[in-house]
């Protein structure tokens, strides 16, 4: 979701359009890191790649927010092979997304009894419909590990789909070797998180300009929604 430049001779979007997109962007990315702050807290497994970050992390000793930092920045690496841009949205996704994880990890309490957990986990994967249906609706770029998919979609010919599996399950996989967490969490997570982030993308989408200027848009919103 690369954002491509507004068409020549087109006003450009409103700036209270502009702020409307902005703050979508960053309240949907910190969202985001407190819903899979949330999930870890509840311990009944986590989002494919929050298992890798998790195993990194117990393999490091380095806080899952910055571990998904790293691996974000490592990533985004990768998009320079595939020739990808990112946008002002894959930049912040790097970083908001892990320092509100911390953040959120530092305040939230422990919880043991699983009358609590199981709705914590409901609770943060609904969150994480919001957050991602808020951030991808402001149209700033895809995050770095949703652009992979799609770079790779682009650069291979194969559908969005199988690269999404087969990098998801790499993912799962390796962090599950480190001693990340797979449950009950992680399915749910996986069946649940494309339809929530469909509709609340419908729900959070910025009006088109009504002055006929061409929105800044990138890949679709079925491109950019992967983390299932």
């Amino acid at each position: 979701m690369s954002g491509s430049p507004v068409a020549a001779g087109s006003p450009a979007p409103s700036g209270g359009a502009l702020v409307r997109r902005l703050v979508q962007l960053y309240v949907g990315l910190a969202l985001y890191g407190v819903s899979s702050a949330l999930l870890v807290e509840a311990g009944l497994g986590l989002e494919p790649w929050g298992v890798l970050h998790q195993g990194l992390t117990e393999l490091t000793g380095i806080s899952i927010g910055v571990v998904s930092i790293i691996v974000g920045a490592i990533v985004l690496l990768l998009w320079i092979p595939l020739r990808q841009r990112p946008g002002l949205g894959t930049v912040s996704n790097v970083f908001v997304v892990g320092l509100a994880m911390d953040g959120a990890l530092a305040v939230v309490p422990d919880v043991h009894a699983l009358g609590v957990r199981i709705p914590l986990m409901a609770a943060a994967i609904v969150l994480n419909g919001v957050a991602t249906g808020l951030y991808i609706a402001a149209r700033f770029g895809p995050g770095p590990r949703d652009g992979l998919m799609t770079g790779l979609h682009r650069r291979t010919g194969r559908s969005i789909r199988l690269m999404r599996t087969v990098v998801e399950v790499a993912v799962v996989v390796s962090g599950f070797a480190l001693g990340g967490t797979i449950g009950v969490g992680t399915v749910a997570y996986a069946l649940a998180i494309g339809p929530l982030a469909q509709f609340f993308l419908r729900r959070f989408a910025v009006p088109a300009p009504s002055d006929g200027s061409a929105p800044v848009v990138g890949a679709s919103p079925d491109q950019a929604i992967l983390r299932t």
